[in-house]
């Protein structure tokens, strides 16, 4: 890993912070991207990394923080793309103006970074595209249509980008986890018990584990020791793929 260079997104907190922290501990040189850069900051400069203010709602901004990376450490041959949002709604009140940046953030950053990176992966002959999806991205729920839509769209990205990389060395997967433990799940969980009118507890009981095997939240140092096997030399032959974290939620 310490030949690599890599790009996280929403790297402030939660997953993408888990994910950075992996694999800064497997040698790699990495940018940590965040809108919230009082936050990422502090936590970029624990682990050595560098760090890039960057609303990927942005087309700028998603450019730039590729060039950054170019400038800081190299061309990078690893990005995550995991920054999101949520809200939840009923569909005939879902603000539009939500639906758009949640959209912008969630898809076409991805998209954009991903087309951005892309050269100097080909160049290498080498590169690992891993978009940290969801569950939701499989499967749908109610109140949440910016947000699924978004996952799915992921999903796709995943698939045709993995089939134009193939060739090129580069493979790109993504990984669907259920429920983790993140401020992000944090806010569903308020947001859920006041659209449904019940508890908090009674919706992660009710809500965010009902469909699960394993009852209990996934925690984000599990996702981000998926990402540094994504990125390793046994993982190789793995393009294309949705790979679930999801405590079964998928099984039935």
């Amino acid at each position: 890993m310490s030949q690599h260079i890599a790009i996280v997104t929403g790297a402030a907190s939660g997953i993408g912070l888990a994910v950075a922290q992996a694999l800064a501990a497997g040698g790699a040189k990495l940018v940590m991207a965040d809108i919230n850069e009082a936050g990422g900051r502090p936590e970029a400069d624990k682990i050595g990394a560098g760090f890039f203010r960057c609303d990927l709602s942005r087309q700028q901004d998603c450019q730039e923080l590729v060039d950054f990376t170019r400038q800081t450490y190299g061309p990078a041959d690893i990005l995550v793309n995991n920054a999101g949002i949520q809200h939840v709604s009923p569909i005939e009140d879902f603000p539009e103006e939500k639906w758009n940046f949640i959209i912008s953030v969630m898809l076409t950053g991805p998209f954009l970074l991903t087309k951005y990176v892309w050269p100097g992966m080909k160049e290498k002959g080498w590169g690992r595209v891993i978009n940290i999806n969801s569950v939701h991205g499989l499967v749908a729920s109610p109140f949440k249509a910016a947000y699924i839509s978004a996952k799915h769209g992921l999903t796709g990205l995943t698939k045709t980008a993995a089939l134009e990389g193939g060739p090129l060395g580069i493979t790109v997967n993504s990984i669907c986890p259920a429920y983790v433990r993140t401020p992000l799940v944090d806010n569903q969980i308020a947001d859920q018990a006041k659209t449904h009118n019940i508890s908090q507890s009674e919706v992660v009981e009710q809500i965010m584990l009902k469909n699960a095997a394993v009852k209990r939240l996934i925690e984000p140092s599990e996702i981000g020791t998926m990402v540094s096997y994504l990125c390793s030399d046994a993982a190789a032959c793995i393009t294309g793929s949705a790979m679930t974290i999801d405590c079964g939620w998928s099984a039935t």
